[in-house]
This record gives structure tokens, C-alpha cells and sequence, in this order.
């Protein structure tokens, strides 16, 4: 009696090495943890990816469409993750031409990531620039803001479009979710800069981003740290949701007041003094 000969074994796919490649892509943003965590995660990637492709100053990154197929993750995810780069100075976005990196500089202990604000490096205005070189005193950091956003509210509420408006409600929900003050601080950087590119005013935004700069020194830094408590990033991001609202409804009076509460508390926190309040602020 003849053996019966085993059946052969079904063919088994082999995995394409591009596809491969991919899946540990999508593995390291995958819905697992905090959407602010994933957000973090694929902005880190969009950033290595640039980094490897070119020059670390002054690349162009690819379209948010371009990022989206390349990194198989939706068009509203990678615009988070550009808004948290953007937060830390580590692009540039810039109307009409795209999306840059900026050089890289020192690690940051404190943060645990690089400490760069695009000041001093490539495609930085040259008040951010003056502003890297120094470590302003919070006061005065304090001073020049309250004299700069409260009236830019004015033309936020005159120019800002439809995106504009979905890009702070997208730093909102980003600063709702934080659960650290490093995060949080991001997320408020983030939403600042945000507003205050919606002016749609180049010259407003190099002024700010003077004023940007400076509170990425030390001094500032490590002030806000020892202030920070969660009731009081509570009253920020309520603080916030005034403001963006207040420019939803095309309220110049109401947007004006609510940027003005807003810094006026946050420089009561820090305990510093504002000799500008006293004129103008009564």
C-alpha cells in the first residue's frame, strides 16, 4: 500500500518591505493613549522625517495632504502636530509659501525635547533673533504683551477666516486635553501665536514673535513652572474659550476685554509688576 503523499503547504504572502516600513510608521501614531500623546508622537515623526531628508535650517516640508498619505493618518491630525512644532519653534509656516523647518539648537532639561524658538536661526525675524540673545525680565515680557494683544484683537476680529477660527478651536481642544504644564504650555504658545497670525498683519507677527521668543528664556520659563497649578491652567483655558469665542462672534469690544482679563490674570500669578496697568489698563 502506498503512502499517501502530505498535501502541500498553501502559499503564504510575504510581506512587502515598503508596507512593512509603513506599519511601524502607523504603530508609533496609532490610537493608543492621549490624543494630546498621539499628537506629540506624529509631530516628532513629521520632524525626523524632515530632518532626514535635507538641511536641518529653512527645508520645506511636505503639504499637509503630502504628510497625510505619507504617514497614513488623517489631514486634521497633521495639522495638530504642525500647530504643536510651530508652538516650539521648530517650523515655520508661513502664508502663501509653506511650511519650514528651522534650524535646531540645545536640548532643553527642562522639556526633555530641543529648546528652539526659530529666533537665531534660519528664517527667524530679526526681533526674534535680538530676543534668543536675551533672557527678558517676565515683567517686561508682561508689560509688552499687554500693550501689543489686547488692540491686535481689533484686527483678529476684522481678518481672521474660517481657518483661522478652526485652528484655535484645534488649540482649545489640545490645551483641553493637556495634562502637564509642558503641555499645556505648548498648547498655549500654540493658541497665542495662533490668534495673533490670524491678524493676517506681517509686521504684528514679527512683533510677536519677538515677544514669543522671550517666553521660551529661563527666567520666564522656570516663573510659569513655579507658578503653575492645575486650578490656575483651568482659569486659562476657560480664559481662552472667552477670547476665541468673543472672535467667533466678530466681537471686537468682547475679544479686546477677554485678551486683556486673560494677561492681567496671568500676570497676577506671576506676581509681576506692569507699569502700564496703572495708565492704561484702569
Amino acid at each position: 500500500m502506498q503512502a499517501a503523499l502530505p498535501e502541500p503547504e498553501p502559499d503564504v504572502a510575504r510581506p512587502d518591505p515598503a508596507s512593512v516600513a509603513d506599519d511601524a510608521t502607523r504603530a508609533r501614531v496609532s490610537p493608543v493613549g492621549g490624543h494630546l500623546e498621539r499628537g506629540l508622537a506624529l509631530a516628532e515623526l513629521i520632524l525626523a522625517r524632515a530632518q532626514d531628508a535635507g538641511p536641518p535650517g529653512g527645508s520645506r516640508l511636505p503639504t499637509e495632504r503630502q504628510l497625510s498619505v505619507d504617514l497614513g493618518v488623517t489631514r486634521s491630525s497633521v495639522r495638530n502636530a504642525l500647530a504643536l512644532l510651530e508652538a516650539q519653534g521648530r517650523i515655520s509656516r508661513e502664508v502663501g509659501r509653506g511650511t519650514f523647518l528651522l534650524g535646531r539648537s540645545r536640548p532643553s532639561p527642562a522639556l526633555g525635547r530641543d529648546d528652539t524658538t526659530g529666533a537665531g536661526q534660519s528664517g527667524a525675524t530679526p526681533a526674534a533673533k535680538a530676543a534668543a540673545t536675551a533672557d527678558f525680565a517676565p515683567a517686561d515680557v508682561m508689560t509688552m504683551r499687554r500693550l501689543l494683544e489686547p488692540p491686535a484683537m481689533v484686527l483678529v476680529v476684522a481678518w481672521a477666516t474660517a481657518a483661522d477660527l478652526e485652528e484655535m478651536d484645534r488649540c482649545l481642544t489640545l490645551g483641553e486635553r493637556a495634562t502637564t504644564f509642558e503641555e499645556f504650555e505648548s498648547c498655549d504658545l500654540a493658541l497665542h501665536r495662533c490668534i495673533m497670525a490670524a491678524s493676517h498683519s506681517p509686521m504684528l507677527v514679527s512683533l510677536y514673535a519677538a515677544i514669543e521668543a522671550a517666553r521660551h528664556g529661563q527666567v520666564w520659563g522656570d516663573l510659569k513652572r513655579r507658578r503653575s497649578s492645575p486650578e490656575r491652567r483651568s482659569q486659562y483655558q476657560a480664559d481662552h474659550c472667552a477670547i476665541v469665542d468673543a472672535l467667533r462672534d466678530r466681537d471686537s469690544g468682547g475679544a479686546v476685554e477677554a485678551m486683556r482679563v486673560h494677561l492681567a490674570r496671568v500676570q497676577e500669578h506671576l506676581n509681576v509688576y506692569d507699569p502700564a496697568a496703572e495708565l492704561i489698563w484702569r
